[in-house]
């Protein structure tokens, strides 16, 4: 291997590089099938939580449990607003104002908090993958409202990309949506990215469901990954490695 491609931040102390385990939505599915597997593991993940009033009404007090053992919440809206185009109706992040999001965000914030009240970090997710709000020459990007409001947001990067300390935008930061990838690709993704000294964000839905789902079998493959390699390899939520990275620029 190249001397360039290997990790020369200090920035990581002891490791090659970071990756932080996202999952969208707060679907019954993560908690029946991510979150055991991680617990048994001893890995802690973030859950951007979609704040609707179902789950609230039904399952607030996993969530909470969740949130006591670690794991970080993070917000994913309260209404999950996105494109027109992608949903097939009006309505979404073309027909909104940044007041119309902002508004929004902070509604799902209030609810949030009660999941989480120890938590002191909070970082958000952009639904859909979704920054912008208009259309045409009104459109405006909505990622000056996050940055206002948390540590980080989460959007996309394109495949086989990680965030290089120093370089990107935290309030902008990409994951690598990870539905249908096997262990094996999953395990390469993070290897190649975390020995250049990158933070790799991978993108949950479902473990074994639906649609934008991963097999149980190749998610438990990657946690195994990660448990051997945690001596040289950071697993941690989002808010961790965020704050580290802040604290490294002061």
């Amino acid at each position: 291997m190249k001397e360039t491609d290997m990790n020369t931040s200090p920035i990581w102390g002891q490791y090659t590089g970071a990756v932080s385990l996202t999952f969208d939505d707060g679907t019954d599915n993560q908690l029946d099938n991510a979150v055991p597997p991680l617990d048994e593991l001893g890995l802690r993940a973030t859950f951007y939580l979609h704040a609707r009033d179902k789950l609230m009404q039904t399952r607030s007090a996993e969530w909470q449990a969740v949130a006591r053992s670690g794991h970080e919440i993070g917000n994913h809206t309260l209404s999950h607003k996105c494109s027109n185009n992608f949903t097939g109706s009006r309505g979404g992040l073309e027909d909104c104002t940044l007041d119309d999001i902002e508004q929004d965000i902070l509604r799902a914030q209030e609810r949030l908090a009660k999941i989480a009240p120890q938590q002191q970090s909070w970082t958000f997710a952009y639904p859909c993958h979704g920054q912008f709000v208009g259309t045409g020459e009104s459109q405006q990007s909505y990622v000056p409202v996050v940055a206002r409001h948390f540590l980080a947001g989460r959007g996309l990067s394109e495949y086989g990309f990680g965030n290089q300390p120093g370089y990107f935008d935290l309030a902008s930061a990409g994951g690598i949506r990870v539905d249908r990838m096997s262990g094996f690709e999953m395990i390469g993704l993070v290897e190649e990215l975390t020995t250049r000294g990158q933070w790799i964000i991978l993108v949950f839905h479902d473990i074994d469901g639906g649609v934008l789902s991963v097999a149980g079998d190749d998610y438990r493959m990657l946690l195994r990954y990660l448990n051997r390699r945690q001596h040289d390899i950071w697993t941690a939520p989002v808010a961790e490695v965020a704050q580290r990275l802040v604290d490294s620029t002061m």
